[in-house]
């Protein structure tokens, strides 16, 4: 990669993407957390309606996730996410005129299908159709891009807040989508496909030299690899707060405890990508959820404190870090180039279904349970993806 390659070449993806990633994750994603409560209050509805809603809009992504992998495919991640960008701006306003129940759950809905077109998985398929095989790098630097998404979007949100509520904030976020995302995305992004242009000589080369059909045992196993993997952090970010509150830990020292889930991310990828990026992704996705399963064996057998739960926030960051990149990565080693949008789109949308679920089903868990069973039923979906993962056998070299 050279810095004119960076700025006119394809290289220059991966740059915009970082840009509109940022701008998605934090205008999409993060928000909700901070703005959710203030809408129920302000509309009158309960909290679990209000976030109903953008659980809504995952179990949307999901079911719409297929089908936009396939249009980027088809017609290039500068259309589909061009138009995610768009969708999202909508919805965002949508949610501020929305003054009734079934118009929130509307907006919610297209809000959903624009994270399908518009976050990573969106991202990673644009990366592939321009990449080819060589898309490992690129989805690897992204993601250290991206990872800092969230500890842009809080303070921004809450500054926002602040000086001018919470529909002045979507209607800024609207704004930024609209007239910043959307149109790096329609003019900015290369158009060509990996088949017309020339490999680079500094990429990594594929551990294979063969690739799976993206069916039968091996894509259901990749699929349903990654779909259990993704209870784990859905469910964790929105209870492991909380066990650490119930287990005596003051707040204060839970938020930083909390606060080092992201730089033990981006420590991740920054490690992937200058030590391990001849690994192959499938080893990487092993030791990424092993790295996990080590840290619940901790709680398991020293309990909950100050200092095991400090040391598993970091290999939960250090494990999500590496597992993002081998979701982009694995199905690529795997499977190839050739409609790899469409393939990410199959992935991701079990991944997204369960990412929904898994708050409301943790939610009744400790309702019933101990946050003892409440962590065992996580680390399950967290030995259930290394399973998973063990089990696949790559094509034959």
């Amino acid at each position: 990669m050279t810095l004119r390659d960076l700025i006119i070449g394809r290289w220059r993806a991966v740059l915009v993407l970082g840009i509109t990633q940022i701008l998605t994750w934090g205008t999409i994603f993060y928000p909700p957390v901070l703005t959710v409560p203030l809408i129920a209050a302000d509309r009158g509805w309960t909290m679990s309606f209000a976030m109903g809603g953008f659980s809504l809009a995952l179990l949307s992504a999901g079911v719409v996730s297929s089908r936009v992998g396939f249009l980027i495919d088809r017609y290039g991640g500068h259309r589909v996410m061009a138009a995610g960008s768009l969708l999202a701006a909508a919805g965002l306003v949508a949610l501020v005129h929305a003054h009734d129940r079934i118009a929130y759950v509307a907006a919610w809905v297209l809000i959903g299908v624009a994270t399908a077109a518009s976050l990573y998985d969106s991202a990673f398929s644009t990366l592939g159709r321009i990449f080819g095989m060589a898309a490992r790098r690129p989805i690897t630097v992204l993601t250290l891009v991206g990872g800092f998404a969230s500890t842009v979007s809080w303070p921004c949100t809450h500054f926002l807040i602040e000086n001018v509520g919470w529909r002045g904030t979507y209607f800024v976020y609207a704004a930024l989508l609209a007239g910043v995302a959307a149109p790096l995305h329609a003019f900015a992004l290369p158009r060509e496909r990996a088949e017309h242009v020339a490999p680079e000589p500094e990429a990594a080369k594929p551990s294979t030299t063969g690739t799976l059909a993206p069916k039968g045992r091996a894509f259901v196993l990749v699929a349903a690899s990654f779909a259990a993997y993704a209870f784990v952090p859905s469910g964790l970010s929105a209870h492991l707060l909380a066990i650490f509150g119930r287990a005596g830990i003051d707040p204060a020292t839970a938020v930083s405890i909390g606060a080092l889930f992201g730089p033990s991310q981006v420590a991740a990828r920054l490690g992937e990508f200058v030590l391990a990026r001849r690994l192959h992704p499938l080893a990487l996705a092993r030791i990424a959820v092993g790295t996990l399963l080590v840290g619940f064996a901790l709680y398991g057998l020293f309990g909950v404190s100050v200092f095991i739960a400090a040391i598993f926030m970091i290999l939960f960051g250090v494990a999500n870090g590496l597992v993002t990149i081998a979701r982009g990565a694995v199905p690529l080693a795997l499977f190839g180039a050739k409609g790899y949008g469409h393939i990410m789109g199959r992935i991701g949308g079990a991944a997204l279904i369960m990412q929904a679920i898994a708050p409301f089903a943790l939610a009744f868990a400790a309702e019933r349970g101990s946050d003892a069973m409440l962590l065992a039923i996580v680390a399950g979906f967290a030995m259930l993806a290394f399973i998973g993962l063990a089990a696949i056998r790559p094509a034959a070299t």
